[in-house]
């Protein structure tokens, strides 16, 4: 495709000349003033521009900023009549790429020119890798490309830059805190502090002093201050992982703090402020807890602002091959033991696996595998026995499919829906209703099917 070069000068011939000579190798739009190109360049994208230092009471440098303020990426070359040392510095300065006087030597022009548009794309190159480098660093730890990753992806993305409280949601396993840890990273807020506090790992009674603290002689064996996860966070993210264990007490206290921004550690007077995001996690049904009374309707609409709901790994096989290279590579390091991949039996087990641990079961089948394994590839046999069993319910299946199979191969239609038809109404113990719906064919449908073949005779 054909790079767009934009020429704007005052002297309408000079802009048909320009144009002649450059259409064979670009596509050229020429004006004679400047504030239409510029309105056009906030349309459209232009690998270079030609601009004279005089477009008729126009200063040519002060066009030349507010294009860079809309595309710091055109490359600008600066044309003019009125050359000067000064001009030319000023205009450099301001983020010309060269400077040529009239009248312009067209081979000079079409040389520099193609220099423009070189570095028009080299800095397109360095700019898409710069972009891809940084996603990578936030979200290098989070693996996939299936559907639903992208849609985690576009989240974290939108949620990043902003305040507002995070909900993520979703069964063990599926790398809820991987999602936390990226929205910190890639916002604002990626040089204070991230904390965890897990709320299902710290008893009932220690976990308000881990929060808010405590001074100085609150209670028996308190014998210095101590900061709590609030204090410390400040300007920082805390991720509240499990936050559905959080006891009930303690929540009207965090939805306190959530409110008003203020908090007060244990023995201690003084109000304390605090600016801090907060990202929460649950693998548990907060709805349902809040209608047995187990967590605050509140609290709830105040953390949950916006959700991110993980995928569960069963909804994402097409990111297994993806997630096996990540780990097989990190097992090969950690046991300091090659590991080149999987055969095609081990691959084929993996993508056939329910996988009701998510990620973390796939991470220690993996992880068990790469031990056991005598070779550099891992194979079927190397899994752990659960997998194995699995194996053979998938071999007893194929086995039951092919007899099955067997069996229907060259036999008669009407036999074949006879069959299903009395198969299913023995299933359903006679109940045509639900029988119906198994076969997935009309109530009155099966009651035809049922007169033709016979079925309803005792």
């Amino acid at each position: 495709m054909k790079p767009y070069v934009l020429i704007i000068d005052d002297e309408p011939s000079i802009c048909a000349s320009l144009s002649l000579a450059l259409k064979n190798d670009y596509r050229v739009r020429t004006f004679n003033s400047a504030q239409p190109a510029i309105d056009l360049i906030e349309k459209q994208s232009f690998a270079v521009a030609l601009l004279d230092l005089k477009i008729g009471a126009d200063n040519g440098l002060s066009v030349l900023k507010k294009i860079k303020e809309l595309d710091p990426s055109i490359v600008i070359i600066m044309m003019t009549a009125y050359g000067s040392i000064g001009s030319s510095v000023e205009a450099m300065k301001n983020g010309a790429f060269t400077y040529l006087t009239k009248p312009l030597d067209i081979d000079e022009l079409m040389i520099y020119i193609k220099q423009a548009v070189q570095f028009y794309k080299l800095n397109e190159q360095v700019s898409f890798l710069s972009n891809e480098l940084r996603n990578k660093r936030y979200y290098d730890e989070i693996i996939g490309e299936s559907e639903p990753m992208q849609h985690v992806y576009m989240l974290i993305d939108r949620l990043k830059d902003i305040d507002t409280n995070v909900l993520v949601t979703g069964e063990s396993g599926t790398g809820k805190e991987l999602v936390a840890k990226a929205i910190h990273e890639a916002g604002k807020r990626k040089n204070e502090r991230y904390i965890i506090v897990n709320c299902a790992a710290i008893p009932e009674n220690l976990l308000e002093l881990e929060l808010f603290g405590y001074k100085r002689g609150a209670f028996t064996g308190a014998m210095n201050d101590r900061k709590g996860k609030f204090e410390l966070a400040d300007k920082g993210t805390i991720f509240l992982d499990e936050i559905g264990d959080m006891p009930i007490g303690l929540q009207s206290k965090l939805l306190r703090v959530l409110q008003s921004k203020e908090f007060t550690p244990l023995g201690s007077s003084d109000m304390y402020h605090t600016d801090v995001r907060i990202i929460a996690a649950t693998n548990r049904d907060l709805k349902k807890m809040i209608d047995r009374g187990d967590f605050r309707q509140d609290l709830y609409y105040r953390i949950n602002v916006m959700e991110i709901k993980m995928p569960p790994l069963r909804d994402r096989l097409s990111d297994i091959p993806s997630l096996c290279k990540h780990f097989l590579n990190q097992l090969s390091k950690d046991l300091n033991k090659p590991i080149k991949g999987l055969t095609a039996s081990a691959t084929e087990l993996l993508l056939n696996c329910e996988y009701p641990g998510n990620i973390r079961q796939l991470a220690n089948i993996l992880e068990y595998a790469a031990i056991i394994s005598s070779s550099g590839i891992i194979d079927a046999k190397d899994f752990p026995e659960e997998i194995g069993m699995h194996r053979d319910t998938m071999d007893n299946e194929t086995s039951s499919m092919q007899s099955i199979d067997k069996y229907l191969a060259g036999t008669d239609m009407k036999n074949i829906e006879k069959r299903a038809i009395k198969a299913t109404l023995h299933k359903n113990n006679g109940r045509r209703e639900q029988t119906a719906i198994d076969l997935g064919i009309s109530k009155r449908g099966l009651l035809n099917k049922i007169n033709e073949y016979g079925l309803g005779e005792r």
